[in-house]
Formats: structure tokens, C-alpha cells, sequence
């Protein structure tokens, strides 16, 4: 049976026809764990180096332009972020198109070298309704949170989430990694021993797959709506980065030369990908376990690219076993962005 689409998507969609037409595949839907919320697979996510163009010295109009086509072809998930800096483009986007939109954002649980309180992300959820401009979000995150501030949030920064959703302002509560200081997601393994959790954001890409073991079976077996995020980083966009990377791993006993000299020519071929980009994204999109597939970009053309490798079939199976023998022990790989002191 088709999944439902909110009817202000369908009207979307139908409106955007000739935009779908070019892309010649059809926005998907599915079911983001055991919230019931209907999402696109594709999500659009509003920061990473890009920010929507903002980080790449577009304007906010321009920003703003993205997110309208993002919408046009039928992604209903917007995820967001106070540290992103891109809410307030985000709620200008959004006004007169919020039905069936699916807002996501996200709360700091630290500052400098302490920990936050309740009532302080609290405060910062508030701040963040103002700037989108709404009086509630579908998911309301704790951003990038660290094993050994877990307790923390369970004891004082929970139960004040859990009071605001209550009052209506958030629907659904998540927490998200981070990634450059987290690669074996001990955090997230971590929230999985408690109930309040309805989804998670984990790093997971072509040769960063250990959530394939410690997270997917659980988040499948407690119905844990899954974001994926660091899909596409600079290794898979950037060849000079690729090589880089790659000297790294040869040079640490982790890659053998003759493999890193071309790692990932070999999926790139008539039945194959069609680039490094869409390789990465068709990865993910079919590993059992996930649900939404986030992207990012500053053009609107990209953005047509990118929905459109989410929406593509697996990769062939050959090249999924290849990548499997040769990249599957790797931890880490792809996970470039802040890291934590201490």
C-alpha cells in the first residue's frame, strides 16, 4: 500500500509536477520510528559548511530559494539548528508553507566548558520557536552530545524537555551525536537504554559503517527514528581530500597502497554510480535502519542531484561487497567538523 502524503504535500508535489518530471523519479515517504510522523526520505539539512549558502557567501534570498525547492519536490523534513545559525532563514522560508512541513531543530547541552541546565535549553528552545517563527516543532534535538554528559542530560535537561512537550511546544524528542569526537557512538548506544528517546542523528557513510552493528538493531527493534548526517563530507566531494585521507589510512597500516590509490573508481560505471556523490547517497539510503537520508547544499541545481541519488536503486551488489571487503573495518573516516575539548 502507497504511504499516506499529507495533503498539503500532495498539493505540493502536484504543483512542483514539472520540477519532479525533470528529476524522473518520485518523492518517497516513510515512517520516522515510533513518532508516526510521515517524512520524506530525503531531508533537507540546513547546516554543515554550506548552511544553505549562507556558509558559502550566498545571501539569505538565495538561502531562502533553496528551501522553497526543497519543498517544491516534495521533502517535507527540514532539520535545523540554533548553532546552525540558519533558523531564522529557515522560519522566513517556511511562512505560508508550515503545513506538513516536519520541523526539526536542535538545543547546545554545553557552553565553553559546562554543561547547560533544563531551564537554559529551555530558554534556547524558545529563542528558537521565535526565529522560525512557529509555536511548536515536530523534533526537538539535543545537539551533539557527549558520552560523559549523558547523565547529566537525563537527570536535568530531560525532564524540562519533557514539560515542554507537554505544553505543545515540541512533539517529539531527539538526540544527535558528535560525530568527530564520537566514532564508536558510544552516546547514542548509551540513550538506547532509556525509553525517552524517539530519534537519533548518527554520523554513517561508505567507509564509516560501525553504526551498521551497535546502533541499527536496536534502533529497528525500539522503532528509534533514525537521521543519518556526514553522508557526503568532503572525502567524497573532494578528490584532493579523498587522497589525503587515503595516504592517512596506507600510512597507518589501516589501507593497503595498492587500494587507496584508487579506492572508489571502481563504483563509477555505466550500471553503477554515476559520481563519488551519488555513490555515497545511494549507500546509505538502502542500509535496513535508516529512515532519512540529510543533505545539504547551496544551489538548486545540486539540490535536484542530490534528492535524486536518494531516490535511486541500491548500488549493485558487486560493488556493495567490494566496498564491504575492502572499507568495512574503517572507523572514522568522513567525520570531518568541530571537535570537543577535553
Amino acid at each position: 500500500m502507497a504511504p499516506r502524503v499529507p495533503a498539503a504535500v500532495a498539493k505540493r508535489v502536484r504543483l512542483g509536477s514539472l520540477a519532479r518530471a525533470g528529476m524522473g523519479v518520485a518523492v518517497e515517504y516513510t515512517t520516522l520510528g515510533r513518532t508516526g510522523l510521515r517524512v520524506s526520505v530525503a531531508g533537507l539539512g540546513c547546516g554543515g559548511f554550506s548552511r544553505l549558502g549562507l556558509g558559502r557567501g550566498r545571501n539569505e534570498d538565495a538561502a531562502i530559494a533553496v528551501v522553497h525547492a526543497a519543498l517544491d519536490h516534495g521533502v517535507t523534513l527540514i532539520d535545523t539548528a540554533a548553532a546552525y545559525r540558519t533558523e531564522d532563514v529557515v522560519g522566513r522560508a517556511l511562512a505560508g508553507r508550515r503545513e506538513g512541513v516536519v520541523l526539526a531543530t536542535k538545543a547546545m547541552v554545553r557552553e565553553g566548558g559546562r554543561v547547560l541546565s533544563g531551564a537554559e535549553v529551555v530558554a534556547s528552545l524558545e529563542q528558537s520557536l521565535a526565529r522560525l517563527r512557529t509555536d511548536r516543532v515536530e523534533l526537538f534535538q539535543l545537539h551533539a552530545v557527549l558520552a560523559r554528559e549523558y547523565a547529566h542530560v537525563m537527570a536535568e535537561i530531560v525532564p524540562a524537555l519533557l514539560r515542554a512537550k507537554a505544553a505543545g511546544k515540541i512533539r517529539h524528542i531527539g538526540l544527535t551525536e558528535t560525530a568527530p569526537n564520537d566514532h564508536g557512538h558510544d552516546a547514542l548506544a548509551r540513550a538506547l537504554e532509556d525509553g525517552v528517546w524517539e530519534t537519533v542523528m548518527l554520523a554513517f557513510n561508505m567507509m564509516h559503517t560501525n553504526a551498521r552493528e551497535v546502533l541499527f538493531p536496536r534502533t529497528r527493534a525500539q522503532g528509534v527514528g533514525t537521521l543519518l548526517m556526514f553522508v557526503v563530507r568532503n572525502v567524497f566531494s573532494q578528490p584532493a581530500r579523498l587522497e589525503e585521507e587515503m595516504r592517512g589510512l596506507v600510512a597507518e597500516g589501516k589501507l593497503a597502497a595498492e587500494v587507496a590509490a584508487d579506492p572508489l573508481g571502481f563504483l563509477i560505471h555505466a550500471a553503477g554510480a554515476s559520481s563519488l556523490t551519488d555513490a555515497a547517497y545511494r549507500f546509505v539510503r538502502h542500509e535496513p535502519g535508516v529512515d532519512v537520508v540529510l543533505f545539504g547544499t547551496s544551489d538548486v541545481g545540486h539540490l535536484r542531484e542530490n534528492i535524486a541519488s536518494i531516490l535511486k536503486p541500491k548500488l549493485p551488489a558487486a560493488d556493495l561487497a567490494l566496498l564491504r571487503a575492502r572499507f568495512g573495518h574503517l572507523v572514522g573516516v568522513g567525520l570531518d567538523g568541530p571537535k570537543v575539548a577535553g
